[in-house]
């Protein structure tokens, strides 16, 4: 029995020792998951306060007492609200708190970072509301907020963060991320159309960067891959 034992023991933790390593990608990883209308989806293992690109795109919701802090949310060493917000040295939690970016569904804020705090040179904001009422169908048009502002920015490529996890929300990872890539297709789709008619001159977006956490990136992955193939039908 005692020897049964430790081989139950022994399996047991081979077993878990397997199941973490194929679960977790390396910070740095990326993945072009599918283009779409000529944007590239690209999955990016990285924090927002370091993905070096154009546009920083960031989500928060309506603030509560130190939320991207407390137990529910990811870890600090995981939580890339958390490394923002002391980029930032703690002006993400102070322009939340005394109401100057209050978080309302689809509010935006458009912040430039001070030189050297942040890789991306200009971080855009967007609330997604009430955490308690919080549905996925919101990331749909989260995701043409960002996208219709980064074109109106000028950019060509940005990357974007839900931070549902990093705020402690239990969110479905692959329906958020397909979520946010349909919203992406379709304010592009609409901004070529405005194109065709001479009602607008912006830049192509090229290229997105949907960032994810170690521990999401291959599910991420998933569903950015199945609204591709879903929204390249239409």
């Amino acid at each position: 029995m005692k020897i049964l034992s430790k081989l139950y023991i022994t399996v047991g933790l081979l077993f878990t020792t397997l199941s973490f390593s194929q679960t977790t990608t390396a910070i740095g990883t990326s993945k072009n998951w599918g283009t779409v209308d000529g944007i590239s989806m690209v999955g990016l293992v990285q924090g927002p306060s370091t993905a070096d690109t154009q546009l920083q795109v960031a989500c928060v919701f309506e603030y509560t007492e130190g939320d991207i802090f407390n137990a529910q949310a990811l870890p600090a060493k995981l939580n890339g609200l958390v490394h923002l917000d002391e980029a930032l040295k703690g002006e993400l939690t102070n322009i939340r708190k005394t109401g100057q970016f209050q978080g309302h569904s689809l509010e935006t804020i458009l912040i430039t970072p001070p030189a050297g705090s942040m890789s991306a040179k200009k971080l855009l904001l967007i609330g997604l509301g009430n955490r308690n009422k919080f549905t996925p169908d919101l990331m749909n048009s989260v995701g043409e907020v960002a996208a219709r502002e980064a074109m109106r920015l000028g950019v060509t490529n940005f990357a974007f963060a839900s931070d549902l996890k990093d705020a402690g929300i239990d969110s479905p990872t692959a329906l958020i991320a397909g979520n946010v890539v349909r919203g992406i297709v379709h304010a592009n789709r609409s901004e070529n159309y405005l194109k065709e008619h001479k009602l607008s001159t912006t830049k192509k977006l090229e290229k997105v960067y949907l960032l994810a956490g170690p521990a999401f990136f291959e599910t991420a992955g998933g569903g950015i891959a199945d609204a591709i193939s879903e929204v390249q039908k239409k």
